[in-house]
């Protein structure tokens, strides 16, 4: 089954750095887009980042552009987001989604990870 694991959360100071992980498995991951979301409490799901197959990153969040980096690694299956200079407003879950395409009902399915939190406070 898809699986989506993320790691490297954690506690940082404004101003520091994290590299979030998300290890997939149970799909083909070399033919998947790739994106990165976050949600703080009371707000929705916002899009932070996303990468193709070939390894073109967008970064969507306005409020992270240029502090964030968006990568991957198809031989190990994983995407990372590069996270410098973070502020007390990137607090929030960080999830690893992907979009397959389900050949026996027609639809594309999404798949999440169960998160990584990551808090900016000094």
């Amino acid at each position: 089954q898809v699986q989506l694991v993320e790691s490297g959360g954690g506690l940082v100071q404004p101003g520091g750095s994290l590299r979030l992980s998300c290890l997939a498995s149970g799909f083909i991951f070399s033919r998947s887009d790739m994106r990165w979301y976050r949600q703080a409490p009371g707000k929705e799901r916002e899009l932070v980042a996303g990468i193709t197959v070939t390894g073109a990153a967008n970064i969507h969040a306005k409020s992270v552009n240029g502090r964030f980096t968006i990568s991957r690694d198809n031989a190990k299956n994983t995407v990372w987001l590069q996270m410098n200079n973070l502020k007390p407003e990137d607090t929030a879950m960080y999830y690893c989604q992907v979009v397959l395409y389900d050949v026996s009902w027609d639809i594309d399915r999404e798949y999440w990870g169960q998160g990584t939190q990551v808090t900016v406070s000094s």
